[in-house]
């Protein structure tokens, strides 16, 4: 058996700038996510209830696009959780969402496609097509998050299956969706398909194993994103009693859960674990720092220089928002720059690689360097 070594690391922290949070937008309900439409001036907000609404230029008054309320289950964990936009959605004007709902009998997780015909003010519910289904055995721990990667490919992040200490040991076992980072191609779909399997995904040709798996062991993945400069991905995964960790997620990767939690061996299952072919985050942080993590972006922008390299995140709960470097496989800088905010559910970056934060409680946030 072996002790899992490791600690938070922090790193210096000189180079890394204050931060504030500017409030540019309000009058939300439970917001989860704000994602950017491409080739367009204009950003789509997701409310957990099943509503998408549009930024209003006001700030106020945001019209209603697609309310998918009749059919999504929300509360809790529950709701619409993801929305990504197609690469060349300006050609095909497709988007994607996740969402939560018992309409299949049982309480599962449901991954649709819909259109968004040119010149329309709303989009017709009745034309979901859906790509992915799976149930949930539980109301906990659902991920819910959509990204496309450089690749073209469409990232699904899946939570564990919820409970506690991951009972079904979904997060290790690759014959399930739950506990996962997804991978799948919308473009390229077999007959009788809803969707194809990338050729290099890596448990593809495996017996028994699900091929749309890219990297497992994760409880809930909460936002993650692709670092527009290196294509690294980033991965928020919330912990249960002890850690919040940073993950960089790589193809085949497995994140340790349920056996770690963060650097240090689940509580659950003792004081030491085995460890080989686990990666460690690159960063965790203990009660009482936080609950509840929220992964951020790495800022790419430039409107604040200062801000350049460094990837940030929050926690839910107790509203802490950090900044690191990364440099060489490992923490250069790291520190808290702000400290109980107003506790973010996402964050969202722009076509110009400034970031955004989103407040549950109905507010938007640009993210800027103290003056």
């Amino acid at each position: 058996m072996l002790v899992l070594l490791g600690a938070h690391l922090t790193g210096a922290a000189d180079d890394l700038p204050e931060v504030v949070l500017e409030k540019f937008a309000e009058g939300f309900r439970q917001p989860v996510h704000l994602v950017f439409v491409p080739g367009r001036d204009e950003a789509w907000v997701v409310e957990q209830s099943g509503l998408i609404r549009q930024l209003s230029p006001t700030g106020k008054d945001h019209p209603v696009l697609l309310d998918l309320r009749d059919r999504v289950t929300a509360g809790g964990e529950l709701g619409l959780l993801g929305l990504a936009f197609h690469p060349r959605f300006e050609r095909n004007h497709r988007f994607f969402v996740n969402y939560t709902t018992r309409a299949d009998g049982k309480l599962g997780t449901r991954v649709s496609t819909f259109v968004q015909e040119p010149g329309a003010t709303n989009i017709l519910a009745d034309a979901e097509q859906v790509l992915l289904r799976f149930e949930q055995p539980h109301s906990n721990h659902n991920g819910g998050m959509l990204l496309f990667g450089p690749d073209g490919y469409l990232y699904i992040g899946t939570g564990d299956g919820g409970a506690a200490n991951d009972p079904e040991n979904n997060g290790q076992r690759l014959d399930t969706l739950l506990g996962k980072m997804l991978r799948v191609d919308v473009d390229r779909v077999p007959a009788g398909a809803t969707y194809g399997i990338p050729r290099d995904n890596p448990f593809r040709d495996r017996p028994g194993v699900r091929p749309e798996i890219y990297a497992y062991g994760l409880r809930n993945p909460w936002r993650y994103s692709f670092d527009r400069d290196t294509g690294d991905l980033w991965c928020g995964d919330v912990g249960q009693n002890a850690r919040e960790e940073i993950d960089l997620i790589v193809k085949g990767g497995n994140y340790g859960w349920r056996i770690t939690e963060g650097f240090i061996c689940t509580p659950r299952f003792g004081s030491t674990c085995e460890t080989n072919g686990l990666l460690a985050p690159v960063v965790d942080y203990p009660r009482p720092e936080g609950v509840s993590v929220t992964g951020g972006y790495v800022y790419r922008g430039r409107r604040h220089p200062a801000l350049r390299g460094v990837y940030l995140y929050a926690d839910f709960a107790s509203g802490h928002l950090w900044g690191l470097r990364y440099e060489n496989q490992r923490v250069v800088s790291h520190r808290k720059l702000i400290t109980r905010g107003p506790g973010l559910s996402s964050f969202a970056e722009d076509a110009d690689g400034e970031l955004y934060g989103v407040s549950h409680q109905g507010s938007l946030y640009r993210i800027a360097v103290k003056p």
